[in-house]
């Protein structure tokens, strides 16, 4: 008796890690594989340190040795492999030519290249008009920005190319042959969340009528599967023919994975990893569209449901930050100690410091911020220093300043919710799962998929080849079960953290008009050191 063909793989190509997932039909995962990404921070042929760029033959290699490596985990892959699907990175922009070469690198959502040409079309009339349309703010990450500022200063760029992709759809270009996007990216970019199709008012709006033959054809890949190519199937180990479902983008599918649709009425969902994802499912005729114009409208892979979403550039960034400030002193003196043990010490520094002392603004990035405001050149601070603060406060205050990050996106797009789903790495600390409870004054309930992204995807795979009847179906096997219990905020804390967002609001708001200021005091200083260079003997 032969091997039952019963597993779907989920592909999740992230900013740092392209992963391959093995989950049966009824939601349990099998095995992963993962392959370490690559991406270039900085470009020294233009002498920016805003640019953020990826190989896109390495970004296929890796994925293909991902999916090998899976197949050395799960005896007899190919044969028991009944379709597989892909998620990847969100915005961006990932060109290709007439022959499904690279026009270069891809511009990450990292890259902060755009933001002269943000703030010209932020300005134009017909910006609120591309607003009401997307659901989404402007800037420097999206495609559309990118691809406007390419147009005025890199038309060789776009004239070489022949499809703009994003991420996702250049891995499914590889798996399939197929130019193609789906309808979360191509809406929130391009396009109208109510009819999933690309809008006119929105091309034009971005200066970009004339490049609209680039943008790819659009596929729901919960209904419509495409054969894996002989060529992919020979670099991946699968068998030619198997159906592959392009996915949503990851922050939505990594929110289905995790919870944020299961019928409740009120919850939301936020990923807390190196960014912060903050969303809520909603039916579209029901979405709040603040008056800042910020934030994204991010299509579900169900009819008339999306989610509405702020994210901030950097969440555990932060975290990391100022762990690495530890870390670094002490080897200066001998002393080696692991991001990991940092990490462990983090619930007992909480445990021995008093809250809400600090305001921490966590805009670590180089990019700025953009969620629930849109400012390339923010930057983080921390407010209320004194002498009797030491390292264990500064962590607190970080960790509070995430808190109160997540809360200024929910109060963005409305109420607060009434429960809160949570995934990311940072889920797994008490201590944050606490913060975030009080700041937003609502349960928190911890998802056990260890592969949120993965499963999302290929949950569409799922419900495209029949396994189950609808998406519901689906979530109510794959996803319901694994909701931990409800964690209940503590009534102090919510109250004390309450008082901060104040703080945090009006101390941001104050800081605001500095950042430009500073950021041209940086720039001015990287010239003069850029020319005394330049005048030193070599």
């Amino acid at each position: 008796m032969g091997r039952p063909c019963d597993i779907i793989i989920g592909i999740d190509a992230g900013t740092s890690v392209i992963k391959a997932v093995a989950f049966d039909l009824q939601g349990t995962q099998l095995a992963s594989s993962a392959v370490r990404n690559r991406y270039q921070m900085g470009d020294a042929a233009s002498g920016t340190n805003r640019a953020a760029t990826q190989n896109l033959a390495q970004t296929w290699a890796d994925c293909a040795s991902a999916l090998r490596g899976l197949g050395d985990k799960v005896e007899g892959l190919a044969a028991r492999c009944v379709a597989l699907s892909v998620t990847g990175q969100g915005d961006g922009t990932w060109l290709i030519d007439a022959a499904g070469e690279a026009v270069g690198d891809a511009w990450l959502w990292l890259d902060a290249r755009a933001a002269p040409t943000v703030e010209t079309l932020s300005q134009s009339p017909q910006n609120r008009a591309r607003f009401e349309a997307t659901g989404t703010g402007l800037n420097t990450c999206q495609q559309g920005a990118q691809m406007a500022h390419m147009d005025r200063h890199h038309r060789d760029l776009l004239d070489r190319a022949t499809t703009a992709f994003h991420c996702k759809d250049w891995v499914f270009f590889n798996l399939t042959g197929l130019r193609a996007t789906d309808p979360s990216e191509a809406s929130f970019t391009f396009g109208d969340f109510r009819t999933r199709q690309y809008s006119d008012t929105v091309i034009e709006a971005l200066g970009l009528a004339h490049r609209r033959a680039l943008l790819p054809e659009i596929i729901d890949g919960s209904r419509r599967t495409v054969p894996l190519c002989p060529r992919a199937a020979l670099a991946s180990g699968l068998r030619a023919g198997t159906p592959v479902s392009l996915g949503y983008v990851d922050m939505v599918m990594t929110a289905l994975g995790a919870g944020v649709h299961t019928g409740d009425a009120g919850t939301a969902c936020s990923t807390v990893g190196s960014t912060g994802v903050h969303m809520r499912a909603v039916h579209a005729d029901q979405v709040h569209l603040n008056a800042a114009g910020t934030g994204y409208v991010i299509c579900l892979p169900a009819p008339d449901l999306v989610t509405q979403v702020q994210t901030n550039m950097a969440a555990t960034l932060n975290l990391d930050w100022a762990l690495e400030l530890a870390a670094t002193l002490l080897a200066e003196f001998g002393t080696q100690v692991t991001h990991a043990q940092m990490v462990a010490r983090i619930d007992d520094w909480m445990a021995r410091t008093t809250p809400a002392q600090l305001v921490y603004h966590p805009y670590i990035s180089k990019a700025g911020e953009r969620g629930p405001f849109i400012d390339a050149e923010a930057r983080a601070s921390l407010i209320g220093l004194s002498s009797d603060h030491g390292f264990a406060e500064l962590i607190r205050a970080v960790i509070e300043g995430l808190g109160m990050a997540a809360r200024d996106c929910y109060s963005a797009m409305g109420a607060m919710p009434r429960e809160l789903r949570l995934t990311g790495g940072a889920a797994r600390s008490n201590a944050l799962r606490g913060v975030l409870a009080a700041s937003l004054n609502t349960p928190v309930r911890v998802s056990q998929r260890a592969e949120a992204g993965a499963a999302g995807c290929a949950m569409m795979a799922a419900v495209a080849i029949g396994a189950y009847g609808d998406m519901d179906a689906c979530i109510a096997q794959w996803v319901t079960p694994l909701l931990g219990a409800p964690e209940a905020p503590d009534p102090t804390l919510t109250r004390r953290y309450s008082q901060l967002f104040d703080s945090y609001t009006r101390s941001r708001d104050a800081l605001a008009p500095h950042w430009g200021g500073l950021a041209q005091l940086r720039a001015n200083t990287r010239r003069t050191r850029d020319v005394l260079q330049k005048d030193i003997p070599q």
